[in-house]
């Protein structure tokens, strides 16, 4: 597998561009006559553009994703379903291509009315400069940023088992309200292998369940999720594991990246769940230590406090036999034993506490925990929780 840089614009035929002014950005990424698949928040308030986005897809096609950052259209009614419209068919007059063709997505404050006098011009001046680049594909990606610090991106070149190389290229943003199922993230991720829409969309709901639904920051599901899949059905091909694998490359760099970027976050945290009898169990085991505010808090004051994984553990609704589990705090590089199939290693050598406090003051803290009770393992991604992330969300509307 090849790493590319070029973003959302790793495929020579994607277009994109991204404008912004203050709080405000819009972004556009075009490709005429795609075929496109979707997964939304779960929230059972969803925004404006959700509603649109899925109408719009209904037939597995799109020629264009308008996304603006700044205003969620959330709970707007129908002026948000008015004015989220006004905003494709923007797009669509610009491209002159039919506005069910065209996806949209908002981020930004819930509960206000989209301004469209700020919007729109904005959006006339991503839409006039569409173009193929590096340069492109940076203001495309930094248009949608809200709280994040950084732009998101991540794209790769695969070969099928028969030799046919294809492409996948991603953006997103995410930094606050992540959470399971999402958070408030918005990703877009493009392909040129021909595949169906019901291919794609099996392989988009895989990856999403091991990437973008496996990342906590904060554990607020917001309105506003959305990740686009979009295939420009250039590369004629198969759809073989290697293109599973490519996908699922680009979504979990994504979701940690977002991880990494949480609101006010200083470390990153990853929590990997092994031994477990299914999936479904290394799920809410990692999810669980992963969305403790305990755990997390420790994590910023780099306590190798233990005593609130496996109570995390414990409370995650999996029936497990405490007495045998392993838990271990490290990096990349080494990993401390805190305890080993139940026994608390640190009674005897204390001098593993010190070890682990140390890499618990690095920026990428790595926590494992083994059920020994199966096969089955997965990994979730979160941050730690800081005064900051407190400072950002009280001052978020005011």
């Amino acid at each position: 597998m090849k790493i590319l840089d070029k973003g959302i614009c790793s495929i020579d035929s994607v277009k994109a561009n991204g404008y912004r002014e203050g709080k405000y950005g819009v972004a556009v990424i075009y490709h005429e006559n795609s075929t496109c698949v979707g997964v939304y928040t779960t929230n059972k308030v969803y925004a404006a553009p959700i509603d649109i986005t899925r109408k719009h897809l209904e037939n597995g096609k799109a020629s264009a994703i308008i996304v603006n950052s700044g205003n969620a259209n959330c709970y707007t009614k129908e002026e948000g379903i008015r004015k989220g419209l006004e905003m494709a068919q923007l797009a669509a007059d610009t491209l002159e291509v039919p506005v069910e063709d065209v996806a949209v997505a908002s981020t930004g404050v819930i509960g206000r009315q989209m301004p469209l006098n700020i919007l729109k011009p904005i959006a006339e001046k991503s839409l006039a400069n569409l173009s193929n680049s590096r340069e492109n594909a940076t203001r495309a990606a930094e248009a949608i940023l809200t709280t994040d610090t950084v732009k998101k991106e991540c794209a790769v070149e695969h070969a099928l088992h028969d030799g046919t190389r294809f492409k996948v290229a991603g953006m997103c943003k995410g930094s606050g309200m992540i959470a399971p199922n999402m958070g408030t993230m918005l990703g877009f991720i493009t392909t040129d292998l021909n595949l169906s829409h019901e291919v794609l969309q099996e392989s988009l709901n895989r990856s999403i369940r091991k990437s973008f639904n496996m990342v906590v920051v904060d554990g607020d599901e917001s309105t506003n999720d959305t990740v686009l899949l979009l295939s420009t059905n250039e590369v004629e091909g198969e759809y073989d594991d290697n293109f599973q694998e490519a996908l699922d490359y680009v979504c979990i760099s994504l979701a940690k990246q977002m991880a990494r970027d949480g609101e006010g976050a200083d470390k990153f945290m990853q929590v990997e769940a092994n031994g477990c009898r299914n999936l479904d169990d290394a799920i809410k085991v990692s999810k669980s230590v992963v969305s403790s505010s305990l755990v997390k808090t420790a994590l910023a004051g780099a306590d190798p406090n233990w005593g609130r994984i496996i109570s995390a553990m414990g409370y995650s609704g999996v029936d497990f036999n405490p007495d045998n589990v392993s838990i271990s705090i490290g990096n990349e590089e080494k990993d401390v034993v805190i305890v080993d199939r139940g026994e608390v290693t640190t009674y005897s050598r204390p001098e593993l506490l010190e070890e682990a406090e140390e890499i618990m003051k690095e920026k990428t803290v790595i926590i494992k925990v083994n059920l020994h009770d199966g096969e089955s393992c997965i990994t979730a991604y979160g941050c730690d929780l800081t005064c900051e992330y407190v400072h950002i969300n009280a001052d978020y509307t005011t």
